[in-house]
């Protein structure tokens, strides 16, 4: 499982031209499932996205997490995080799970991040065609992977 995480001012995502998902400042995730991904990714990836101290304390460190700041989640399915391009110049997606893997694990992931956070995560629409919006504050960007939680 790999999440490109960025500190947003805010960000909001669009289907159909409506705004399904929106949130003022805290954390877009775009998140990529692949096949060996389990629960066990879900709820370690959760809790480090939510306990990551990626926002600005009084004195201007970052020691204060999304949930410090009472800041808001925008989480967004996103297969092309698993893209290989190694060979050519089209990327393929063979490690990116498909839709009957990955659809349950994103919405534990929803499920997760709102239990440990105690508020709702907006959410994009797993497999739409979608328009992200957002203002990195910072900019903030932090790539995770669960196969290398280890390291963490």
């Amino acid at each position: 499982m790999r999440a490109l995480i960025q500190r947003v001012t805010e960000a909001s995502v669009i289907v159909n031209d409506q705004i399904i998902g929106s949130i003022g400042a805290g954390l877009l995730v775009l998140l990529g499932i692949e096949n060996a991904d389990s629960i066990e990714d879900v709820q370690w990836l959760a809790a480090k996205i939510l306990n990551m101290r990626i926002f600005s304390d009084e004195n201007g460190l970052m020691n204060k997490s999304v949930v410090d700041i009472d800041g808001e989640i925008l989480l967004i399915s996103q297969f092309t995080l698993f893209a290989q391009t190694k060979k050519g110049n089209r990327p393929g997606f063979t490690r990116a799970a498909k839709p009957e893997v990955a659809i349950p694990l994103y919405e534990k992931m929803i499920i997760a991040l709102e239990q440990i956070s105690g508020k709702k995560t907006q959410t994009g629409e797993f497999g739409a065609d979608m328009k992200v919006s957002l203002l990195n504050d910072g900019p903030v960007t932090i790539i995770m992977d669960t196969s290398d939680k280890e390291n963490y």
